[in-house]
């Protein structure tokens, strides 16, 4: 069953290859046959699976075959997405798997120093493979092969944790298509407000791509600074917060009609923070202290200094990752780097495409801590956490705390690894919640101003793992790790 599974997945992978080809044929290049021949053989390798499938046809798979069925498929979707890159680059196989998913799972870190002189094909593939992720590859699949419904309900839960959507129809397909249709209307949208700026066709569809999908890939080196337009950093701005909301809140707003986007509490939280996050970066392009060689790279002016605040923190929260104008906040110092990943690891809302720890757990564990005040205070006090007009079950409080509890634990393991590896602080901790929240730039030798080729190997493989564990909310992937599932997976 579970062979059978993933061969739906990689076939299905191969016909955004054939995409892929289609556009290197349009731009007359020869990587046509790299993608030809790479989603055939994908083709060949799922057909097989589904064949191989045929005598568990019919069985139900244990709940915690599941989880194991997600992670294999972002590894195969990676492994697979990967072959472009080693065929029509120089890279080695740990830079190639870091690209690839690093694109599935949208965090937009990238080895490619000289990303404009590659095949427009590729970068078109980079962009998609963020597409694709952003929605989630188990979501696409429900919404595309109504025969991968049968009785997977379970796959679903387990891909889209913090998303909820599994009871809003009796179908999960139904519900798929439905937030499919939702996310095509806001990439198209994002798309047409690109292309009316100086952004070309190409660039306006494959960075529609990647701002729907948080994921921050562009087609150019110098990311949305090659634009050198305002316009462009607003549109960007103004669809990545957008893409960062619950996409739940959408799917009832298309089906209701109702106002029940801004009657969310999480969402609230999360544009206030927003608008706090951007005057505290406006004061300190005004009076934080700046080294004398970066004064030259400070915005000018209220319009450009509010401009450049709310494209970095849009940018940060959301996990986009993308790069404005002039912008090096490593170049700056810490009055600026240290508050950036602060908000890195806080993310935006849960069901969305963005990363980090999610608002509402940040919600949750807060107004948890202050009720822990309040009973200390008074012992016998009865108080639960509200979060808008819903008492929270304490079984997810435990998994708020928990899993903030897990997230700093993973931070600072990858910290001490990154420090062995040679990494200094700054760079260790900004790699480290960066990858862990899916956002792509760091800070120290990883900031925006740079790229992880020079990451050695064995620091590629690490940070890949650590964005497979984020983009799937670390339970899904420290689930298989317990030596217990291995006994006895009931």
């Amino acid at each position: 069953m579970k062979k059978g599974i993933l061969g739906i997945l990689v076939i299905m992978e191969s016909f955004f290859l054939l995409l892929s080809m289609l556009v290197a044929i349009l731009a007359d290049e020869s990587s046509w046959l790299c993608f030809l021949v790479t989603a055939l053989g994908t083709m060949a390798v799922g057909s097989l699976c589904i064949y191989a499938s045929r005598k568990a046809e019919g069985r139900r798979m244990r709940r915690a075959d599941n989880f194991l069925v997600v992670a294999l498929s972002w590894i195969v979707f990676s492994v697979v997405g990967m072959v472009p890159f080693l065929w029509l680059t120089d890279m080695d196989l740990s830079s190639a798997f870091f690209e690839t998913m690093s694109g599935f799972t949208t965090t937009g870190a990238t080895c490619i120093n000289e990303i404009d002189s590659l095949p427009r094909s590729l970068l078109f593939w980079r962009a998609i493979t963020q597409w694709i992720g952003g929605l989630g590859i188990v979501v696409f699949s429900f919404a595309l092969i109504p025969v991968y419904e049968m009785k997977n309900s379970n796959i679903y839960s387990a891909e889209v944790t913090g998303l909820g959507l599994d009871k809003l129809r009796p179908k999960i397909g139904a519900t798929a298509r439905r937030v499919l249709l939702i996310y095509l209307v806001l990439t198209g949208s994002c798309a047409l407000l690109y292309w009316l700026g100086p952004m070309s066709l190409y660039d306006a569809v494959c960075h529609a791509f990647t701002t729907i999908a948080t994921g921050g890939f562009s087609t150019h080196s110098a990311s949305i600074a090659y634009f050198h337009s305002s316009y462009i950093e607003y549109v960007a701005s103004l669809f990545m917060i957008v893409s960062s909301i619950n996409f739940s809140l959408y799917y009832y707003m298309s089906i209701r009609r109702s106002h029940v986007l801004f009657r969310n509490e999480e969402v609230r939280v999360f544009l206030g923070y927003i608008g706090v996050a951007v005057a505290c970066f406006m004061l300190l392009f005004y009076f934080a202290p700046v080294p004398d060689d970066a004064l030259s790279t400070l915005p000018k002016g209220f319009e450009e200094t509010f401009r450049s605040a709310l494209f970095h923190v849009s940018s940060v929260a959301t996990s986009t990752g993308f790069s404005a104008q002039k912008f090096d906040y490593v170049a700056w110092g810490a009055s600026f780097w240290m508050p950036t990943v602060v908000i890195m690891a806080i993310g935006a809302c849960a069901g969305s495409t963005a990363g980090g720890i999610k608002v509402i757990r940040v919600i949750i564990c807060a107004k948890s801590v202050f009720n822990e005040l309040i009973l200390m205070l008074h012992p016998r006090a009865v108080i639960g956490v509200r979060v808008g007009k819903q008492i929270v079950p304490q079984e997810k409080v435990r998994q708020a705390l928990s899993f903030i509890f897990i997230y700093i634990l993973l931070v600072v393991i990858a910290m001490t690894c990154y420090s062995l590896l040679g990494a200094d602080v700054d760079t260790a901790l900004g790699s480290s919640i960066s990858m862990l929240s899916n956002v792509g730039p760091a800070t120290g030798a990883t900031g925006p101003a740079n790229t992880f080729a020079g990451v050695p190997a064995s620091g590629k493989w690490l940070m890949s793992a650590y964005m497979l564990i984020g983009r799937l909310e670390i339970f899904t992937v420290l689930f298989l790790l317990m030596p217990n599932y291995w006994k006895d997976r009931k």
